[in-house]
């Protein structure tokens, strides 16, 4: 089973999601100017930090072989799998993508883009439970056995598709981000008799019938990205449900989200910081959409709750760094789209801690203190968050 990303999920019911909101319009929840002023660091140096971590990426984790792959963990110990599971790969792939969307990038960045392209039909499936096919939980034969399908896993790469069609036209991956669109609505519940029925599930593995919020809010966020490119009613329709599912049954009053709620009615209430990003990016796209502001101040309302949050206790440094990466970039879309450097200047407060606190100077790896031995997903959303600062401003409506 891929490990952290699959940690408990959540919900809470939530009827109307401008709840909260009272009479506040967009400019009273923006973060005012001088709360904003910190210091920055030129894109250089964001870029240099994003190819050292991506080399210790290289150096202790990828497989000594011809796959591709790489290893889950180093030390590598016996009782590790061969290669990692799929949602670490898919946040290597990513990583190598945002690095191809740096200032600085040449065609060197796109060719080791490419190879991972490759490495990532090593989780190819012709068909999971639903008919569909996608990406397997864990490669393939020769290279493994491969596993169930995680819906979560599949919405990653869709986003990742996306990003790259806008990124280089790639008309491959938006065929891609199309047809794992389709698995996603494959996984909606449609038993009438269920607790909140409706929902994507969390995966096609019989051990779990969570409804999550990281299962549905990317699969919106795919759909919404998706009807962008392609006009299709069917994209936003089904991004329209998601969402709508979501925010009824998984959002607290305050804005946040919970991580999943079971077959039973019952409600896992964990705020993981990746679950509070998404559903701000998935808002920005709906304003994109439609043109309506409340979609905007929405958006506004759910990142000043989770910047609340997360203050408290350094809760934000204790998230998992794969959770925070995709949390901060959601968050860039939102400064994109509301003029305000306010959230990439906590990107890059949370980026300057990591590299001084939580980097090993000997390795270049995050994590692997006190005896615990460093994660390849770790390593490779540490990536994406550096070379993702060293992007130029006007790119930043590129992610996702």
């Amino acid at each position: 089973m891929p490990i952290p990303h699959h940690l408990p999920s959540s919900p809470v019911s939530r009827r109307g999601f401008a709840a909260g909101v009272g009479g506040l319009g967009l400019a009273a929840l923006l973060p005012s100017a001088a709360a904003s002023a910190r210091p920055r660091r030129r894109p250089d140096v964001w870029e240099t930090r994003a190819r050292a971590s991506f080399a210790a990426l290289q150096t202790y984790f990828r497989a000594d072989d011809d796959s591709g792959l790489y290893r889950e963990r180093y030390p590598v110990a016996a009782e590790d799998p061969t290669y990692s599971y799929e949602w670490p790969y898919s946040q290597a792939h990513v990583a190598a993508l945002d690095l191809a969307g740096m200032r600085g990038a040449d065609r060197r960045d796109r060719r080791v883009l490419a190879d991972h392209v490759r490495g990532q039909q090593r989780y190819w499936s012709d068909a999971g439970s639903t008919g569909l096919p996608g990406f397997a939980s864990a490669p393939l034969p020769p290279y493994g056995t491969g596993g169930d399908f995680f819906y979560d896993d599949n919405e990653w790469v869709g986003l990742k598709d996306v990003q790259q069609w806008r990124m280089f036209r790639d008309r491959s991956a938006l065929r891609e981000a199309e047809e794992l669109f389709d698995l996603v609505v494959s996984g909606w519940d449609t038993d009438p008799d269920h607790a909140s029925p409706g929902g994507v599930f969390w995966t096609q593995a019989p051990w779990s019938d969570d409804r999550n919020t990281v299962s549905n809010m990317p699969g919106a966020e795919l759909g919404l990205r998706l009807h962008q490119i392609t006009g299709r009613r069917y994209h936003r329709e089904w991004a329209l449900r998601m969402y709508a599912w979501t925010n009824r049954h998984l959002q607290r009053e305050d804005g946040l989200y919970h991580d999943h709620l079971g077959l039973d009615g019952t409600l896992e209430k964990t705020i993981w910081s990746y679950n509070q990003g998404v559903p701000v990016g998935v808002n920005v796209a709906l304003h994109e959409v439609t043109g309506e502001r409340r979609y905007l101040t929405e958006a506004v309302r759910i990142a000043r709750a989770a910047r609340s949050y997360y203050a408290v206790d350094d809760r934000l440094d204790e998230q998992p760094a794969f959770f925070n990466s995709i949390y901060f970039k959601n968050l860039l879309r939102l400064g994109a789209a509301t003029r305000t450097s306010r959230y990439r200047d906590d990107m890059a407060a949370y980026a300057e801690r990591m590299w001084t606190t939580r980097r090993d100077p000997a390795t270049g790896l995050f994590g692997g203190a006190d005896g615990e031995r460093a994660e390849m997903i770790q390593q490779a959303a540490m990536v994406q968050v550096f070379a993702v600062l060293a992007w130029a401003p006007g790119h930043l409506s590129r992610l996702y």
